[in-house]
């Protein structure tokens, strides 16, 4: 296994980029993951623009959320388990009052009801239901593999899913703000295998008004945080400029 300090390339070596035997060689990326792209679109075109063939990702995200990705190159590919057990923390958005199949914004709100009766005091009380050790099932439209297929592939089949449950721990689950009950955002920090999205959804089962992800932006994987990331277009720009 390698030892830290690792060899991280931060926003501020650019020269870096056109060196192929640094990447081949192996480094690590931090890269702000766009919404819409999921986290093998991140990997395809980096290495399309740097020809590289040993190259990964570890922690996938949503495509509709954002943040914190690692990429891992060359010999560093091989810390990519470790990094996959890290703590995470994300920021996140949600909406009680309804639900989606999917707990996240990717389907229309089904079954309004409201929670015009939910006070951020009354919120905290329902939080601490979920913070240290809890069980969650992960949501229908996940990557987990179900007799070898994908259960987002059998649930967009409308296929009945069957997922066990899983211990996950909530070291902080905090609301930073109360705008209204459709608009409420919270800062999370959780163990490795924590879905956000059923972590919304039951908080809306227990507040009995429903509830789902609107927005999910991850900050942090361990000690490397979002602010060190590059973006994914700042790269793209800055390697096609030198190629011309």
């Amino acid at each position: 296994m390698l030892n830290p300090p690792y060899r991280i390339l931060l926003p501020s070596s650019k020269e870096v980029l056109l060196s192929t035997q640094y990447f081949e060689e192996g480094c690590i990326l931090l890269i702000n993951k766009p919404k819409g792209w999921t986290s093998f679109d991140v990997v395809a075109k980096l290495r399309n623009l740097f020809k590289i063939k040993k190259i990964g990702h570890s922690g996938t995200l949503d495509p509709l959320a954002t943040g914190l990705l690692i990429i891992a190159t060359g010999k560093y590919t091989k810390l990519l388990n470790e990094f996959q057990n890290y703590d995470k923390q994300y920021l996140a958005t949600f909406c009680l009052g309804a639900i989606t199949p999917s707990y996240d914004a990717e389907y229309e709100p089904l079954f309004y009801q409201s929670a015009s009766h939910i006070t951020p005091e009354m919120l905290e009380t329902f939080l601490q239901r979920f913070r240290g050790e809890i069980e969650q099932i992960p949501p229908p439209f996940s990557a987990i593999k179900i007799g070898g297929k994908r259960a987002y592939e059998l649930a967009r089949q409308k296929q009945d899913i069957q997922l066990r449950p899983r211990k996950v721990h909530i070291y902080q689950f905090i609301i930073t703000a109360f705008h209204s009950p459709e608009n409420i955002q919270a800062l999370i920090y959780c163990s490795k295998g924590t879905y956000i999205r059923s972590l919304i959804h039951d908080l809306g089962q227990a507040l009995g008004v429903g509830a789902y992800l609107k927005e999910l932006q991850r900050t942090h994987i361990g000690t490397y945080s979002l602010e060190n990331a590059w973006e994914i277009q700042e790269i793209i720009d800055f390697v096609q400029i030198q190629k011309q």
